[in-house]
């Protein structure tokens, strides 16, 4: 009776505690070396200054609604959602990024528990572009603030 107990236990307590965990994904990190972490009213001054909005979401989120004025690019990813993943497991067309490499782009997506814009910014900043701005709270901030979307 004992074991039976404990199987239940383990069934309906543990394994549902232990897979909701592993669901979660990991928050992004607070910063990133090389790249300048911006607001939704940081994000918008670069965009009125001419600086890209990079929405690296897949592209029915896009058209879903965006924020005015972004450009998709969407970052397909299949790595691990962590600081150590593997970039080659993952796709995103740097070739359409804006040609002039000194062009200050911003990557945005869903928020500080989104990845994507994360390793789009990593990415551009490989490729050699100089003024390179990740907008962590993505989205969801920019709705939030009430600015502008599409």
């Amino acid at each position: 009776m004992k074991t039976i107990i404990r199987l239940l236990i383990i069934a309906f307590v543990v394994l549902p505690v232990s897979f909701a965990t592993l669901a979660r994904a990991e928050e992004t990190p607070p910063n990133l070396a090389g790249v300048k972490l911006v607001t939704a009213s940081e994000a918008q001054k670069l965009q009125s200054s001419g600086a890209a909005i990079l929405d690296v979401r897949v592209a029915a989120e896009y058209g879903e609604s965006h924020i005015t004025g972004a450009i998709s690019v969407p970052y397909r990813e299949k790595s691990a959602k962590n600081v150590n993943y593997d970039a080659s497991q993952d796709e995103f067309a740097v070739a359409k990024l804006p040609a002039d490499k000194k062009t200050p782009l911003v990557m945005y997506c869903n928020g500080p528990e989104c990845w994507k814009s994360y390793k789009a910014a990593i990415a551009a900043q490989k490729a050699g572009y100089s003024e390179v701005h990740w907008f962590r709270g993505g989205f969801p901030e920019w709705k939030a603030a009430g600015l502008p979307v599409e």
